[in-house]
């Protein structure tokens, strides 16, 4: 109802309206904007929390960045579960880099039981250059190991064809009573070069007649109830098997049959 100044009312003025049955719509409110607050202003704690949160992400970041080259997520699976035992992927340079490790480890594990068996032959006898090769190449090792290993051994002094060559004649002038012929086939045979046979040749002493003589007597001895002739083919035999020429073999096997007959 409105009161009006003409009915005596002092002034135009609703009346308050009371809803009847308490509800009616509530007016609606806006929600508050909430105040942009500065570094300052934020608490404490939600600073810290946002720093551990941001220094969580970098390190999980720095993480992924580090491990280039493998990655378990690949074995796991799409989502990341699975297995922790699942094999390890590796990235095609760290593969290289493994592989690379185990030939070089696999080579030294070779070149070691090449050294082992030569020096093992070693012990039994000298060897030249050229059966320490064959040996190495019958035990299947790699022709560039094995040239590796014989340059140690001629720098240790393991090998050396020239003192061999010195220790062949020192047995053939000695207890074989050996020529110079079978003197040149049995270092030819050991594998020496020719310019080593050369020298070890050139060094013999000009004693041969009297080394085939010498021989000649000892093995007459026991053929004193032969025929001359019969006796004296066995004897020139066995000096020319000797390696004594010829000429030598001959008038040492006459000379030493003379005697035993006297």
């Amino acid at each position: 109802m409105t009161v009006s100044s003409d009915d005596g009312g002092e002034s135009d003025r609703l009346a308050p309206v009371i809803p009847l049955f308490g509800g009616g719509a509530r007016p609606v409110r806006q929600p508050a904007e909430a105040p942009v607050r500065s570094r300052d202003e934020t608490p404490r704690s939600a600073i810290r929390e946002n720093d551990e949160s941001r220094d969580g992400r970098a390190e999980r970041d720095a993480s992924q960045r580090w491990h280039t080259t493998w990655t378990r997520d690949s074995a796991r699976g799409p989502g990341g579960g699975g297995s922790s035992d699942a094999p390890v992927a590796l990235h095609p340079a760290a593969t290289r880099e493994r592989d690379r490790d185990a030939s070089t480890a696999g080579d030294d594990d070779v070149r070691g039981r090449a050294e082992r068996m030569l020096l093992r032959k070693l012990r039994t006898r000298s060897l030249s250059i050229r059966e320490a090769r064959a040996a190495l190449r019958d035990a299947d090792v790699d022709g560039d190991v094995a040239e590796q290993i014989i340059e140690a051994f001629e720098q240790n002094g393991y090998l050396d064809d020239a003192r061999l060559a010195e220790q062949l004649l020192d047995g053939a002038l000695g207890r074989k009573a050996q020529g110079a012929t079978a003197i040149a086939q049995t270092l030819a045979r050991r594998g020496l070069d020719r310019d080593v046979i050369d020298i070890a040749m050139a060094s013999l002493p000009d004693d041969e007649a009297e080394r085939a003589g010498e021989f000649a007597r000892q093995r007459a001895r026991g053929m004193s109830g032969l025929d001359r002739d019969v006796a004296l083919r066995r004897l020139h035999g066995q000096l020319a098997r000797r390696g004594f020429s010829g000429p030598v073999a001959l008038d040492a096997a006459r000379r030493a049959l003379d005697e035993a007959s006297d």
